[in-house]
């Protein structure tokens, strides 16, 4: 019967484990499997770009390409040859889209040359094209037009040259682009109403910072998109902070800025794509490009989450076969819909796997001699074992959980026209760069040595508290107690080896961090040995002593070797 438990127990563990490895539920990862089931929801990348190409939006299709390009979609050059024959058709719509208004405003005018996709802010700031937008906009109803129109008079402007100094085309060009973008309805009521009030304070002697920060987010963002992209870009930013950061992260995608248009694009959640690029500056960009493999619902659950994109090659690979693919599935739905009920019944999973594990290791004990039957105490293997599913569902953690010790990715970025003068030159070297005293990695060292340690001292209180409730004479308890004395102590062996270990993989310069993790397992073992030496063990022996001194009698159910059917030792 005690192999048959065994069995049980550890077939019972090992699918318990393999079940919650394939649980798509992490802590800091969101994996691909909860994308796909997201994505389920909303369009694919290359559909929407077929959609808007038979709409004649045919910049913002290029651009959904590209991006399609970039990250490597199989078929994406079936939707450029779509659009390579519709702007033969209509080279204007590459351009313009269906922004018919526009277009006609700038007909009397060089255009861009065909099949182009020219920056709007390199054709706006031609002179006649100047006068034909601001020309429209004095004739326009919108209020917020008016105030951008009025702070043409502002002299005292912060980064751009006045518009009536010799060099103040770039403020009339902004002004343009940001004008022909109100008059026109392509913004939202909530970014036309903060344009709205940055305006009227400048004109009314207020601060023009803000404004003019507003002014040349539109035109940078100008100066890489058409007007077509540009109006499918800012249709949904619902601020000036959102357009803000969009802006800057548009300056610095370089090559990868479709991946970013499209992110935006499709989601229709650009304030959550700004805020995971602000969370995630070095791979943020790479991660939406792997989300944009699963649609509209896809990408926007990404960035909603503000996790990185997780999707093991292992993974793959198992799901690959029809049982564990259902399953599989199943709990990414479950994870979609009750991430944190599905990540709980994930740990759960590990904890009992471990306890099982433990179990199975109690049965494949041989069992015990007569001799030893008065040691034995009901339930402590029971506490034992739940011992080792909390250290196992730790290791297990460390082990399975993606990154858990990446660093913070957070970077601003500062767009700025300043005038240079000797006062401002920065000095050599890596002045302005702050190290960070705890890092990820120490953080999970220290907490890994902590928690090992821990486990180890509750450890050796359910031996002392076994000793005092076995039914044998308090001699015999002192000399157990002595001969657990490497237990006892086995939080400093423990400390020492993680200290070395800890030095080692530093030396070889596998992971850095400082030496105050490596000294912690050492730290953490003296603390908890002499706790636990001094509150528990040393009061203990103490009142055995006493007691082996008094000469009490035997205990309550004692049994002597002597009278035991083996030969007394």
């Amino acid at each position: 019967m005690r192999w048959l438990w065994f069995l049980i127990c550890a077939v019972l563990g090992l699918v318990l484990l393999a079940g919650g490895l394939l649980v798509p539920m992490h802590l800091r990862a969101v994996d691909a499997g909860v994308l796909e089931q997201a994505g389920r929801s909303g369009p694919m990348l290359l559909d929407e770009g077929r959609t808007l190409a038979g709409e004649q939006k045919l910049g913002t299709a290029q651009m959904l390409m590209q991006a399609a390009r970039l990250a490597e979609f199989p078929g994406w050059d079936r939707l450029g040859d779509t659009i390579t024959n519709l702007t033969q058709q209509n080279p204007s719509a590459l351009a313009w889209g269906d922004d018919a208004r526009v277009r006609n405003l700038f007909a009397g005018n060089a255009q861009p040359p065909a099949g182009s996709s020219q920056p709007f802010t390199d054709f706006i700031i031609r002179q006649e094209n100047r006068d034909a937008a601001l020309a429209q906009l004095r004739e326009s109803p919108v209020p917020a037009v008016q105030e951008l129109l009025r702070s043409r008079s502002l002299n005292n402007t912060a980064l751009f040259p006045p518009s009536s100094s010799a060099s103040g085309q770039a403020f009339d060009a902004a002004i343009c682009i940001s004008g022909l973008l109100l008059d026109n309805n392509h913004l939202t009521a909530g970014l036309r109403r903060d344009i709205d009030n940055l305006g009227a304070q400048a004109n009314r002697g207020g601060n023009t910072k803000p404004l003019e920060e507003a002014l040349m987010d539109f035109m940078s963002l100008g100066e890489r998109l058409n007007w077509d992209q540009l109006v499918a870009f800012v249709a949904q930013i619902p601020d000036t902070g959102t357009l803000h950061q969009l802006a800057g992260q548009a300056r610095n995608a370089g090559i990868q800025l479709p991946i970013l248009f499209a992110a935006v694009e499709l989601s229709g959640k650009p304030e959550a794509v700004a805020g995971y690029l602000a969370r995630f500056s070095q791979t943020g960009l790479k991660d939406l490009g792997d989300g944009l493999h699963y649609g509209a619902g896809g990408v926007g659950e990404l960035a909603q989450r503000e996790q990185r994109f997780y999707r093991p090659d292992w993974e793959r690979r198992a799901t690959a076969y029809e049982s564990i693919g259902g399953f599989f599935n199943r709990a990414a739905g479950y994870g979609w819909q009750q991430p944190q009920l599905v990540l709980a019944a994930k740990w759960l999973a590990y904890l009992l796997s471990g306890f099982l594990l433990a179990a199975a290791m109690h049965f494949a004990r041989p069992p015990v001699t007569p001799l030893e039957r008065p040691l034995q105490v009901r339930g402590f293997h029971l506490i034992r074992e739940f011992l080792f599913s909390l250290g196992f569902l730790l290791v297990v953690l460390l082990l399975s959980e993606p990154f858990l010790a990446q660093e913070s990715q957070k970077g601003g970025f500062s767009f700025r026209l300043m005038p240079l003068t000797t006062s401002g030159v920065v000095p050599a070297g890596i002045a302005g760069i702050q190290q960070t005293i705890m890092n990820p990695i120490i953080l999970l060292t220290l907490l890994l040595f902590f928690v090992l340690q821990a486990l180890l001292y509750v450890a050796c209180l359910v031996k002392l508290a076994e000793i005092r409730r076995q039914q044998i004479l308090p001699r015999m308890k002192l000399r157990l107690l002595e001969n657990e004395d490497h237990l006892f102590d086995a939080g400093l062996y423990l400390g020492f080896v993680g200290t070395i270990i800890s030095l080692i993989i530093a030396s070889m310069g596998l992971v850095h961090f400082s030496l105050m993790a490596a000294y912690s397992s050492t730290s953490f073992g003296i603390i908890f040995v002499v706790i636990f030496k001094i509150f528990h063990l040393r009061p203990a022996r103490r009142k055995l002593l006493l007691e082996a001194e008094a000469g009490g009698g035997s205990p309550a159910g004692y049994v002597s070797p002597a009278a035991a059917s083996t030969p007394a030792l």
